[in-house]
């Protein structure tokens, strides 16, 4: 059997992975021996259980001896428990079933009389207590607490920390104890008091509670800044000195309790104001260890209700980390300052030029960082310079920086341009420079902007012209330039003079449509690319005089009716039979209007992260909220639907049988479709009867009974001779030609509802024609598909629900609240109305 450390120099001696396993698997097989032999030679037991965890450290299986480093807990000798208790903490986690068996040990051990040996339990419980651990053990933690040992103290307060994390409602037995802690002078226990402390309160905001724990610590503001006083101002303490500031981990830990404790509380952050102002102006800053505790401070200034005098201070100190040459500290200034700039955006103002320098940076993190804080530094007062300086960054940044870059430009340019021919030009060196990266939303703003602007509509189409005749790289540019010139081809070819531009350039028609076929022919004509040519070219031959090159744009959309995109294949082949119809063509080809972009469509990339990441469960929920909840709001509150006391239900959330029963369910629940006559208007006629009008096949009577029959055979109950009378149509709706009526026929178990819906108009149709009912809770509502969604000029559709009641019975009057949506002539119309059945 060797040694631990011949067993090392054999692994580091294997020159490859086989003989690296060969050696691992011979002493692993060597231990697994040595531990069923049962040897009770403590020494060999020692010496196997530390080459266990030498094979632990390299990834190896380790299992077999967790049992073993229990045998050693039991051990009496120090060494023994000492290599047991780093076992069972590296071999064991809270989730194994033979922790159960390390509590007693630990309860042995917490009492024992040597302080080391207390301070191995307490290390160990404090790194893999379980619940069920904790909930045993903490009395002897709290115990250990009140020590006058500072050695065990401070390690049982770490212990407890572990304990208030996994069993919160044990906190309680700490609270008292743990601002003892506080109070403490041993440097040590002050610091595991500390962050003992730290640990309750930011557990008890994360739970949403009363803020009772830091209510209960808030006292203590006085006692801390008194310390931390202390240690600002004392002089060389070689205990806990780091390169001449002392005690820099105790001052932090200080501050954050001091930021936990001050936050949202202007009592107490007045009491810190001043701490903080010492703090901040006289710790030395030119190493970085005194970076820390500036940094904390600056943490602590931002968070607490301070002074506006002492957030610029704080500000101004993570200016001057932007100057320091390490890369970390000047990361996370910018990192803070990102946070900060809405609180004080005049301070950090101050340091623009500093923040612009670091997007010269070799860094790649702190060039992303300085263009995030760059961005939210832009205001009216500044546009010009920020975006100039953006857009030379532009030209040389990492193409993984150009998609935020192009969209941030444009929102920027956007919402504070000076006026619109300075944001025609951003935007078309933006396109020049990353057009290849410019999302739909900006290029569509870019090209509103040029639509609703007509006095730079010839300067836009020229510029543009210029740029694609220098460069047809950028898909952005291609697209834009397009679409402006087949729009704005005639005053491109009219020209114009511009203040400094001068004399425009004459441009031939020639040239207009070399240029369009250079794009076409070029690598750069992907799909949306071709589609926005070739409509341009179909505009163009309107805009154009030359016949010769009307002819050329013709035989261009010729040459891609054959074009392997179905998309493409069809714009062209259409726009090549417009040429038969001139007159047709120039009206269709005439100027659009501008297009209508949303606001919120132009809000990229965080934002909408943002506001997503803010309701998961919602939108877990939302097909459910759709089928079943969306009703409800129709009948909410509403006394004259129902009795104060009931409540509603709603036709959503039906499942494939409640449907199949409704259809199969009685023979006479569905009426037959047949004229009726409501309100003087007559109704259409079945599909039957229109088909069978159309073949003249037979009687109208005999078609009526075909569909009858069709309809569930209702036709073999009755004689021919004598039909039932049909119900009379209520009318629900009757706006805007659209008219809604409803037909309401009993039986013993429901009632059945025909909704007809008319377009009296003669010529304009209704799309999108949607109906949705709800009924008081009494009630139970099935509601079926509309037959179409889309009524022409004099054509019907047709609704059926079907409705019953909880009693069993049909209900004696019916009671509903509709919402109806439509469209027609290009708007929209969403109306909510209350019907009843009448007497």
């Amino acid at each position: 059997m060797s040694s631990l450390k011949q067993f090392i120099r054999n692994v580091r001696a294997s020159k490859t992975i086989a003989d690296e396993r060969a050696v691992v698997s011979k002493e692993s097989a060597a231990i697994r021996a040595s531990f069923r032999e049962e040897s009770h030679n403590s020494d060999l037991r020692r010496n196997n259980v530390a080459k266990l965890l030498y094979l632990f450290t390299l990834g190896e299986r380790t299992h077999f001896g967790q049992i073993e480093c229990l045998k050693l807990l039991a051990s009496p000798r120090f060494a023994d428990k000492r290599l047991g208790y780093l076992g069972t903490m590296l071999l064991l986690d809270e989730n194994q079933e033979v922790l159960t068996l390390v509590t007693n040990s630990l309860k042995n051990d917490l009492n024992h009389s040597n302080q080391y040996i207390v301070g191995l339990a307490l290390c160990t419980l404090g790194n893999i207590a379980s619940v069920e651990m904790s909930r045993d053990l903490f009395p002897e933690v709290e115990t250990i607490l009140s020590s006058t040992n500072p050695y065990i103290r401070r390690k049982a307060a770490l212990c407890a920390m572990r304990i208030c994390r996994k069993v919160p409602d044990l906190q309680e037995h700490f609270h008292d104890k743990a601002k003892l802690l506080l109070n403490d002078r041993n440097h040590g226990v002050l610091l595991t008091g500390l962050t003992l402390v730290i640990s309750m309160c930011e557990a008890d905001e994360e739970e949403g509670g009363e803020m009772g724990v830091v209510e209960m610590f808030r006292p203590m503001t006085g006692s801390l800044v008194k310390v931390l006083k202390g240690l600002s101002q004392s002089g060389y303490a070689p205990e806990h000195d780091v390169t001449g500031i002392t005690d820099p981990f105790l001052q932090v830990k200080i501050l954050r309790l001091l930021r936990v404790l001050g936050r949202g509380d202007a009592h107490t952050s007045e009491q810190i104001n001043d701490i903080l102002a010492q703090v901040a102006t006289n710790t030395e800053a030119s190493k970085n260890v005194g970076n820390s505790i500036l940094y904390e401070a600056v943490l602590t200034i931002l968070e607490i209700e301070a002074d506006s005098g002492l957030r610029v201070l704080g500000v101004n100190i993570l200016g001057k980390f932007l100057t320091n040459k390490d890369n970390n500290i000047r990361y996370v200034a910018l990192n803070t300052l990102i946070k900060v700039v809405a609180i004080e955006p005049n301070a950090v103002q101050r340091h623009r030029n500093t923040i612009l320098d670091c997007l010269r940076d070799p860094d790649i993190s702190i060039r992303r960082r300085a263009l995030d804080l760059s961005f939210t530094l832009i205001n009216e007062s500044n546009v010009r310079v920020l975006i100039r300086e953006l857009l030379a960054f532009l030209e040389v940044a990492d193409n993984e920086f150009k998609p935020i870059m192009t969209s941030q430009i444009g929102i920027a340019a956007d919402r504070f341009a000076p006026n619109k021919r300075w944001h025609v030009d951003t935007m078309l060196r933006v396109l020049k420079l990353a057009g290849s990266y410019v999302k739909e939303q900006i290029l569509s703003s870019f090209v509103r902007l040029i639509a609703t602007t007509p006095e730079l509509q010839t300067y836009s189409a020229q510029k543009l012209y210029a740029a694609l005749q220098d460069d047809i790289s950028q898909e952005g540019l291609n697209l834009a330039g397009a679409w402006v010139i087949g729009e704005y081809g005639d005053a491109l070819l009219r020209g114009g003079s511009y203040e400094e531009e001068g004399l425009v350039k004459e441009v031939n028609e020639s040239e207009i449509v070399d240029l369009f076929t250079a794009i076409l022919n070029s690598s750069y004509a992907g799909q949306t690319v071709t589609e926005y040519i070739i409509t341009s070219a179909m505009k163009l031959t309107t805009r154009l005089q030359d016949p010769a090159q009307i002819d050329r744009l013709r035989r261009l959309l010729l040459s891609h009716q054959t074009d392997l995109d179905v998309e493409v294949q069809q714009r062209a082949v259409e726009y090549g039979n417009l040429f038969g119809y001139d007159e047709i063509r120039r009206g269709v080809l005439e100027r659009m209007p501008a297009p209508e972009i949303r606001e919120e469509q132009r809000v990229l990339g965080e934002a909408t992260k943002k506001r997503m990441s803010k309701v998961p469960a919602a939108k877990k929920k939302i097909s459910q909220i759709t089928e079943q909840d969306m009703l409800l709001d129709l009948m909410g509150g509403d006394s004259s639907m129902a009795d104060p006391g009931s409540s509603m239900n709603t036709n959503g959330g039906q499942h494939n049988a409640d449907l199949l029963a409704d259809i199969m369910g009685g023979g006479s629940s569905i009426p037959p479709s047949t004229s009726s006559v409501s309100n003087g208007q007559p109704k259409a006629q079945s599909n039957m009867n229109s088909i069978m009008d159309l073949f003249d096949s037979q009687p109208a009577s005999n078609a009526q009974s075909a569909s009858n029959d069709i309809l569930g055979g209702l036709s073999s109950s009755q004689p021919a001779a004598a039909p039932a009378p049909q119900p009379t149509g209520h009318t629900a709706y009757n706006k805007n030609d659209l008219h809604l009526t409803f037909t309401v026929q009993r039986n013993a178990q429901a009632a059945q509802v025909i909704a007809r819906f008319r377009n009296n108009s003669d010529f304009e149709q209704f799309t999108t024609v949607n109906l949705q009912a709800a009924v008081p809770k009494t009630q139970k509502l099935q509601l079926q598909a509309i037959s179409s969604s889309e009524i022409d000029g004099g054509q019907e559709a047709t609704q059926q629900m079907r409705i019953t009641s909880v009693q069993g019975a049909p209900p004696p009057r019916l009671r509903l609240r509709l919402k109806l949506s439509y469209a027609k002539g290009g708007s929209t119309v969403s109306e909510q109305v209350d019907w009843s059945e009448p007497t």
